[in-house]
């Protein structure tokens, strides 16, 4: 069986580690999915430099993660909404924060929990198979080449 290659190769895996692979990155979005919008408010909850939280910002808008919504405060200010596209990047922080908490949580556990709103129960990222609707891990999955 030959491998698979992707080295010098964009993949639909390389693309989003080189658009998501950066700390402030990930951090901006969980503030995004945390209800931030506002720039001065992401700047506050990250500590992040004003330069590096513009840019990011501006990557995303760029990226269609994030869109800028007009408001009115003294004058007009921009809000940073969650598009399509950046709500389908949940399931991606919340695998990272499934992984995050079994290998790398502090000695008295992770630091919060999810819950569905509206069962109250808890919330899990899981990888099934589309047809039989069986769990599958790394070992159970065959990589098919397309081109």
């Amino acid at each position: 069986m030959s491998r698979v290659k992707v080295v010098d190769e964009l993949c639909t895996l390389s693309l989003p580690a080189a658009l998501l692979g950066e700390r402030w990155t990930l951090l901006l979005l969980r503030q995004a999915f945390l209800g931030t919008r506002r720039f001065e408010d992401f700047q506050s909850a990250m500590d992040i430099s004003r330069s590096v939280l513009t840019e990011r910002l501006a990557t995303f808008v760029d990226e269609g993660i994030l869109r800028r919504v007009p408001y009115k405060d003294s004058r007009t200010r921009y809000e940073y909404r969650l598009t399509e596209k950046g709500l389908d990047l949940y399931p991606v922080l919340m695998a990272l924060r499934k992984w995050g908490d079994k290998w790398m949580a502090p000695a008295d556990g992770p630091s919060f929990d999810l819950h569905h709103k509206d069962c109250g129960g808890d919330v899990d990222v899981k990888v099934e198979c589309t047809t039989c609707g069986e769990g599958v891990g790394a070992r159970d999955v065959r990589v098919t080449r397309l081109r």
